[in-house]
């Protein structure tokens, strides 16, 4: 270890290693069930493959907790699957999984890298993103070949430079409305999109959930979500554009045995609504039309309520693993 890498790793670098085992280790979780089930060979190897990009970001993680003289977390072990439930979801939704999951992991990586300081902590990320590049390649590539990507709606083609002349471009209401722009179109497909994938998986999730409690919490996600792809879709059907998302609740199946622990479920529930909502912050500041930006302003706030009620059941239950923090220096100067 050379003089930078022997300094102790700083506040966002240690959080992001921490963040990063959490979500690679659930990963390993659910590659392991995928794997008993997938029947695609194609999308077999994509599973593969990343299963063993998480093994080894898994193993590099915990170097760095042992290296700094920080406890392991625990994360998720074997204990939170059983790879031997009945199939839950298709081969299909296995692919769009491995697409939504790359979209965050691109997002958490790039966050990581920027607030890295040590050389080995931005060779990690570094590494991590270039690898997690070729995955998103990789299964976008074949949902394509497979028929099973929907592409965004196209927009005219721009024949001349023009300005904005009127303060119409910024209003968003009744006979004021202006078409969408292609960022806003963006925005409104992509959230489509992880909502028509979270209410798939959040339905399977409703099924086999062992707990009364995190049942009814799941299906009161399944009808939220369900209701934001509405949302979206009619926006863009008002323009005339195709609605951006399938509907892929179909994919799931009618099992009602648990492959996975509670726990982990929520945890992932969890992730994609942090996600969420940092998409729908993104989308406001992309989006000059003002009924846009009540949209997600509305809708922000909803489920900003959802991800709070699913962090008290975990705390309830014990299942809420503290992340790193600040020393109490009130607690230690009593």
């Amino acid at each position: 270890m050379n003089n930078q890498n022997s300094i102790g790793l700083t506040a966002p670098e240690v959080s992001a290693i921490w963040i990063s085992y959490q979500s690679n280790t659930m990963g390993l979780c659910g590659l392991t069930y995928f794997l008993q089930h997938v029947e695609d060979e194609q999308i077999k190897g994509v599973l593969e493959k990343t299963l063993a990009i998480t093994k080894q970001n898994v193993e590099r993680e915990t170097e760095f907790f042992k290296q700094e003289g920080h406890v392991i977390p625990q994360g998720f072990t074997e204990h939170d699957v059983i790879a031997s439930a009945p199939r839950l979801f298709s081969d299909k939704l296995f692919l769009e999984y491995i697409l939504a999951m790359t979209n965050i992991s691109l997002n958490l990586y790039s966050a990581s890298l920027t607030a890295a300081v040590r050389t080995d902590v931005i060779d990690y990320f570094s590494t991590n993103l270039i690898g997690t590049q070729e995955l998103h390649k990789l299964a976008k590539e074949l949902a394509k070949e497979k028929g099973i990507y929907l592409r965004a709606p196209q927009i005219p083609k721009q024949k001349q430079i023009d300005f904005v002349k009127k303060q119409i471009f910024l209003a968003g209401w009744f006979a004021d409305r202006r078409p969408l722009l292609g960022v806003e179109v963006a925005n409104l497909v992509l959230n489509a999109k992880q909502n028509a994938l979270g209410q798939a998986v959040i339905t399977g999730f409703s099924q086999v959930a062992q707990s009364k409690e995190v049942r009814r919490f799941f299906e009161r996600g399944r009808d939220i979500s369900g209701k934001h792809v509405e949302i979206f879709e009619s926006i863009l059907n008002d323009d005339y554009l195709s609605d951006g998302a399938y509907l892929l609740t179909s994919e799931v199946s009618d099992s009602t045995t648990p492959p996975f622990s509670d726990k982990l479920m929520l945890f992932l529930v969890s992730m994609l609504i942090g996600y969420g909502i940092g998409q729908y912050g993104v989308s406001v500041s992309v989006s000059p039309r003002r009924d846009l930006g009540a949209h997600y302003t509305r809708l922000i706030a909803e489920i900003a309520q959802y991800s709070e009620d699913c962090a008290n059941i975990m705390i309830d239950n014990g299942w809420m693993e503290q992340p790193p923090m600040a020393a109490d220096r009130k607690e230690l100067a009593n």
